[in-house]
């Protein structure tokens, strides 16, 4: 038999872990919860009051205006790593393009030109290295936008499992940087509006860590794993989103369209 005062600690802890783990799993449902809230947004029915219906017509007049609020074109989204860059710079306006870096650029400006496609925008990160990236690829499709943002800025999206040994950066920089990218990934990665006829073609120039990051989201693989993925300096990403949300992945990191020589991972 259990000494008192052992038996009293133990009945303790037991209740203090069954506390715990119904906080967590509170917490859990609480998380899932809100996710199927944002992610229902997406969905044509979230866009329906279904309260105003009428009673007569019920379920047709349903269908007919989910109809109206269905998506009917494809979104084509080309995710570009900004050219090498030189790293020895202390603050970003320093960390500029390589020569090297700047013949990456020319090597996929021409690339997506050739592809003959009719590219909508070009949104890229407010960083130097993608900036300068964007601008010599721009000179390849004269008349596309361009746009800045600070969304797409290089970051830690969140942090990787199983962990590595040789990138470790500063706890904190996980909360930081990873509500940023996300709030990156739920900005530009989602089907097209109800009110777009036609397909787009667009193209953002951001960095590794940002597009292995949407590409894990995208595709519904578990975020963590975005370290084992590796991408090219100038490497091309294409992703397809269909009009039912459906994504499809195209190309991972593609620089089969430069020599050998070329091809840098900085």
């Amino acid at each position: 038999m259990l000494d008192v005062s052992v038996q009293g600690w133990t009945d303790r802890l037991w209740a203090y872990l069954k506390s715990r783990c119904s906080a967590a799993l509170s917490e859990q449902k609480e998380a899932c919860t809100k996710e199927a809230v944002i992610e229902a947004r997406r969905e044509p029915l979230a866009l329906i009051n279904l309260k105003k219906k009428n009673e007569e017509t019920g379920e047709e007049e349903l269908s007919s205006r989910l109809e109206h609020c269905r998506a009917r074109a494809t979104r084509h989204i080309f995710l570009i790593r900004h050219s090498q860059y030189n790293l020895d710079g202390r603050a970003d306006k320093d960390r500029t393009l390589t020569p090297l870096g700047r013949e990456q650029a020319e090597l996929t400006g021409h690339r997506l030109a050739s592809l003959g496609l009719k590219f909508n925008q070009i949104i890229h990160s407010s960083m130097t290295r993608a900036t300068e990236t964007t601008e010599i690829i721009s000179k390849y499709l004269p008349g596309v936008k361009k746009i800045s943002t600070d969304l797409l800025r290089e970051g830690a999206p969140i942090e990787p499992d199983p962990p590595v040994s040789h990138w470790k950066p500063e706890a904190v920089q996980y909360y930081e940087d990873g509500a940023r990218i996300e709030a990156a990934f739920r900005n530009f990665i989602h089907r097209a509006d109800v009110k777009q006829e036609e397909d787009s073609y667009e193209i953002f120039v951001c960095h590794a860590n940002v597009i292995r990051y949407i590409v894990c989201r995208a595709l519904q693989f578990p975020p963590e794993g975005w370290l084992r993925m590796s991408l090219n300096n100038g490497s091309i990403t294409h992703l397809v989103i269909r009009p039912n949300g459906r994504v499809a992945l195209r190309t991972l990191g593609d620089t089969g369209f430069m020599p050998p020589d070329k091809i840098t991972r900085t």
